[in-house]
């Protein structure tokens, strides 16, 4: 787990109201997934100002990797996951993540540009999960 690109995401995309809170969640092995999981409405959680939906159809990882690569994201990504736990906290390359996260179903990040682009995708209840970028 990278603790500065963690508190670098958190700081720079997600509400005031909440960042301490989940800076002590995340670094707690007990709260944790459970804190990933728990963003069932981005629009709780992230900044409105700086989060924008990807529109459906959008289940695709190379289309998807396509988007981010065009908002500046490199081959590299750090990724918060609360259902794959050899992913979570770890540098790995972008389409990799992609390609084994977007099927998961559940919340996940993806840190293209710690301060700068992020990769939200909600949990999946019924048709495909929200899919967002956050960019400033």
């Amino acid at each position: 787990m990278n603790k500065e690109i963690e508190e670098i995401v958190v700081k720079t995309f997600f509400i005031k109201g909440i960042q301490q809170r989940t800076l002590f969640e995340l670094t707690s092995n007990k709260y944790r997934h459970s804190r990933i999981a728990r963003i069932t409405d981005p629009l709780d959680c992230f900044r409105k100002d700086l989060i924008f939906e990807i529109p459906k159809p959008n289940s695709d990882p190379e289309v998807i990797e396509k988007i981010l690569r065009k908002q500046g994201a490199g081959k590299m990504c750090y990724v918060m996951t609360s259902i794959i736990s050899d992913m979570d906290g770890k540098e790995l390359p972008l389409a990799e993540v992609l390609e084994k996260l977007i099927w998961c179903g559940m919340p996940f990040i993806i840190s293209c540009i710690p301060n700068k682009l992020v990769y939200f995708q909600g949990e999946q209840s019924y048709g495909p999960p929200q899919r967002f970028i956050l960019k400033r």
